[in-house]
């Protein structure tokens, strides 16, 4: 089983993933997590320049397409193979959030994003996806590091990417479900796993 989380930063993706692993360990599943971008020397080295390396510039074009061939090599290195091998898969984004940060926010289209990004994960698409849904304001009094590339878009640019998932969610190839990221953290989890087990089937 393949499942993404996803959702503006600040809304408790590693925290929900952590605790969603812990849950499926214990039911006997085999699970492995990565991040898109990253989890590759590919994808960690793209992930450096798209959100640090700010004295290269960015056309969002090439932003995009950046993610892309690190979601690529992603899903061609790491992810495919684990689940042909039968563990479950928890990934901390995935094309969703390509679809709404470059094109529901960044002004691309939309299809074309789709597009590309079928061919870039050769079709492949989550089992299962989550959106982490909260306020920008509230998301980001809660990151304690120094923003990133993106993050220093403002919240205007935040809310717009908000509005995105919640409209995009819905054509990700497979169920998806929004959950209220301003609960607590156990009430977030419970919900999580609750939909998650529907889907597996117990």
């Amino acid at each position: 089983m393949f499942i993404s989380l996803d959702g503006i930063d600040g809304a408790g993706k590693s925290t929900q993933i952590d605790l969603l692993r812990k849950h499926l360990e214990a039911k006997g599943a085999t699970v492995v997590c990565f991040r898109d971008p990253g989890s590759t020397k590919l994808g960690e080295a793209v992930r450096e320049i798209l959100l640090h390396r700010e004295d290269i510039p960015l056309a969002n074009t090439s932003e995009m397409l950046l993610y892309m061939a690190a979601r690529a090599q992603l899903v061609a290195e790491q992810l495919r193979p684990a689940l042909e091998s039968g563990a479950t898969v928890i990934c901390d984004r995935f094309l969703l959030a390509n679809v709404v940060y470059q094109g529901v926010a960044g002004g691309l289209s939309i299809d074309d994003l789709w597009s590309v990004g079928k061919c870039a994960t050769g079709g492949l698409s989550p089992d299962a996806t989550i959106v982490l849904d909260l306020d920008p304001e509230l998301a980001f009094k809660r990151i304690q590091r120094g923003p990133d590339r993106l993050e220093k878009r403002g919240l205007d640019y935040f809310r717009t990417v908000r509005q995105g998932f919640l409209e995009q969610v819905a054509n990700t190839g497979g169920k998806s479900t929004i959950v209220d990221a301003s609960q607590d953290i156990e009430r977030i989890h419970l919900q999580i796993v609750d939909f998650v087990d529907r889907i597996r089937g117990g």
